[in-house]
């Protein structure tokens, strides 16, 4: 992003600019910062570093459960998780910074309530890799711009997922395989993410592949409905003289005969 571009969150950049230390709460998801960097994210949208751990089946839940009892009062989960030999460091890095993009894409959608900033407040994760906050805005524009590259659509993105048929020969990668089995016409890219423990963007840009190729429904999104028809008199009475004018002429007409 450069100098002149407009940024994606203006008070992301005036605290980031402040070295400030709290969580910045948006519409779709909350960035936790340390000195003006992100140091975590979530978003209802994204499944957290535990759906990613646990659903892939690299951590156990109930490791992951003992980790947040034992270690989350003190904000140190990840710290816990490395120390007790469930993750290597690059493991949990890998991970945690690819939940951190995925919450962060959501968090600073475009947002139509209040943004607000509690200063001190930290996450109960920990700190793992503190990420520039301009960083985390190009990465977020990046994503923006590709999926309206692959199927100008989002209506995709929220709506249930329905399958269609492929036409004969027409190939399907394994990853939206996967998706279209899990496919059920109820689910939306956001269950269909947590249900396959992939990051959310990752599966909202398959759907859109997938929408593209026609093998998923792109979501009919009806136009603006029509101004409604003026009635015929209308049209009569704007043709009509004004009433003050003709009653001017009515008593001009009267004082006339009567001379």
């Amino acid at each position: 992003m450069n100098a002149t571009a407009t940024p994606v969150s203006p008070m992301l950049t005036r605290l980031a600019a402040e070295k400030a230390t709290g969580a910045l709460l948006r519409d779709h998801g909350t960035l936790y910062l340390v000195d003006g960097r992100v140091v975590h994210a979530e978003s209802p949208d994204s499944p957290g570093v535990d759906v990613l751990l646990t659903a892939a089946g690299r951590l156990p839940r109930e490791g992951w459960d003992e980790a947040v009892d034992r270690a989350g009062a003190r904000g140190a989960v990840g710290r816990f998780l490395v120390d007790s030999g469930r993750l290597h460091d690059g493991e949990l890095e890998i991970c945690h910074l690819g939940a951190v993009f995925d919450a962060a894409f959501f968090a600073l959608a475009p947002a139509s309530g209040p943004t607000r900033f509690r200063y001190g407040v930290g996450h109960w994760f920990g700190t793992v890799r503190p990420v520039d906050t301009g960083a985390v805005e190009r990465e977020t524009l990046r994503r923006r711009e590709l999926l309206d590259s692959v199927w100008p659509y989002p209506a995709v993105d929220r709506a249930p997922v329905v399958p269609r048929p492929a036409a004969p020969g027409q190939p399907v990668g394994a990853r939206g395989r996967a998706l279209l089995a899990a496919a059920d016409g109820v689910r939306t890219p956001a269950d269909l993410a947590r249900l396959l423990g992939r990051p959310a963007f990752h599966t909202l840009l398959d759907v859109r592949r997938l929408a593209a190729a026609g093998l998923v429904e792109t979501p009919y999104e009806a136009p603006p409905p029509a101004p409604p028809s003026v009635p015929a008199w209308v049209g009569e009475a704007v043709a009509t003289p004004d009433p003050d004018i003709a009653l001017l002429r009515r008593l001009r007409d009267a004082l006339e005969a009567a001379l």
